[in-house]
């Protein structure tokens, strides 16, 4: 199968040639004649697998071809992400998608100065990408309107819900045109973005090209048990073991990225970091500096989780495990992406015992354990099966109690040999919001 018996028009394969693509991947191969015949869609393939080609190419020739010349301040098709790292990567691609074509398009995200994002606006876009909540800014200002609108995507529709942008998206879809073709695009679909679908959708084709929620084959996944204080050392003695040249690490909160940064760099590594609270323009620099290896360790949350293509990526790092399991996924695969392959390295501590069993069990499968010699933990890490149960280790027989209140330690009045762990609270997974929206009858397209 080639591009071109997909049906893509000449100026699109021109730019799939330039840019190297030969063999449409299986997700290409379902979503572009899907697309291109004006369904809905909802599209699920691992991270790596060439999604955004699978809607952006179709888009664009749909633009090409149909509908009236846009007008100012419209918009004729959107695209929704939930960062602005991800917003600029997409439209990046689009933009080579679209080099041979009469097109405008543009990506606007938070962050950055509103005011030239509104100038560029004034003459129309045939196809913007953008984040909800600069879009929505742009929309109440009227510098946007959406009566062109052809086609609404969503891309990565579960990290917008993680992010809180629920209320957001609902009030996006109440300014939206009722009779428009809507794409949902990700690597994983939780029950909740399935709910989603089925509000916002019109008799969608679903698209399932892997196991729901699986890990990319081609990345080795592994992790290391260590006590939490002394993650920062397992880390650097790692590095330096495996004479690390590229990683991408990932930690769960904002000062847990500056703190390690701060660590490594007073060692003499280079290393920068990446998180929402830093200006965008300090973001972009950083991550174009990895890119380009002058920088050796990123540092980032998970804000760096979703869409950023990494050529040759060898390694992610998971200092911290996530707080939503279906993250891993998406961190993972930041490497072993178009048929190359990687490793995933994960430091996990007793207190993350549950984040652990939530994501073998998401994955369905035990991720392989290894202690490192002289950081072997203090406080033992619970056996974890992709069950989802966390294996508790047999008690002990209690001891005698002795006369004259020696013996072990008392607590809450019962023995307990100083050696053992409390097992570890039941998980309970984060709710999010789901918007609701008015599912009344819509329009299809004619």
């Amino acid at each position: 199968m080639t591009f071109a018996t997909l049906g893509l028009i000449e100026p699109l394969l021109r730019s799939l040639e330039t840019l190297g693509y030969q063999t449409p991947t299986p997700v290409q191969a379902q979503a572009i004649p899907a697309v291109l015949a004006g369904r809905d869609l909802m599209a699920a393939a691992q991270t790596g697998t060439g999604k955004t080609a699978g809607f952006a190419l179709p888009l664009l020739q749909l633009l090409a071809m149909e509908g009236p010349k846009v007008t100012a301040n419209s918009v004729r098709a959107l695209i929704l992400v939930p960062t602005r790292e991800l917003a600029e990567q997409v439209h990046e691609a689009v933009r080579q998608y679209a080099e041979n074509l009469p097109l405008r398009t543009y990506a606007v995200y938070g962050g950055v100065s509103i005011n030239p994002q509104m100038m560029k606006l004034r003459g129309g876009v045939d196809l913007l990408v953008a984040t909800p909540g600069r879009l929505l800014d742009l929309f109440r200002q009227n510098a946007l309107k959406f009566n062109q609108l052809q086609t609404l995507v969503l891309d990565e529709a579960d990290r917008m819900l993680d992010l809180g942008f629920s209320e957001e998206l609902a009030n996006i879809y109440r300014a939206l045109p009722s009779r428009r073709q809507t794409l949902l695009f990700s690597a994983t679909f939780s029950d909740d973005i399935r709910l989603l679908a089925g509000q916002m959708l019109n008799d969608p084709l679903s698209i399932e090209v892997s196991p729901r929620n699986v890990a990319a084959n081609t990345v080795k996944q592994w992790i290391v048990t260590v006590d939490k204080k002394r993650k920062p050392e397992l880390f650097v003695h790692l590095m330096r073991k495996g004479k690390w040249k590229q990683v991408l690490v990932f930690a769960k909160t904002r000062n847990g990225v500056d703190a390690l940064v701060e660590k490594l760099q007073g060692l003499g590594i280079n290393a920068d970091g990446i998180h929402g609270d830093k200006p965008q323009a300090t973001r972009q620099r950083a991550l174009d500096r990895f890119k380009a290896s002058d920088v050796q360790i990123l540092v980032a949350t998970d804000v760096a989780a979703r869409g950023l293509d990494i050529e040759d990526l060898p390694l992610v790092v998971n200092f911290d495990l996530p707080i939503v399991a279906e993250d891993y996924i998406h961190r993972i695969g930041r490497t072993g992406r178009a048929g190359s392959t990687g490793e995933a390295i994960s430091l996990v501590c007793a207190d993350e015992v549950n984040l652990l069993s939530a994501i073998e069990m998401l994955t369905r499968q035990t991720l392989k354990r290894q202690n490192e010699p002289d950081f072997e933990p203090e406080h033992r890490v619970p056996d974890t099966d992709a069950s989802g149960q966390v294996v508790k280790k047999p008690k002990k027989p209690k001891k005698p109690k002795a006369s004259g209140g020696g013996g072990g330690k008392r607590n809450l009045g019962k023995w307990v040999d100083s050696g053992e762990v409390a097992p570890a609270e039941p998980s309970i997974k984060p709710v999010r919001k789901v918007p609701v929206f008015n599912t009344g009858p819509r329009k299809r397209k004619p």
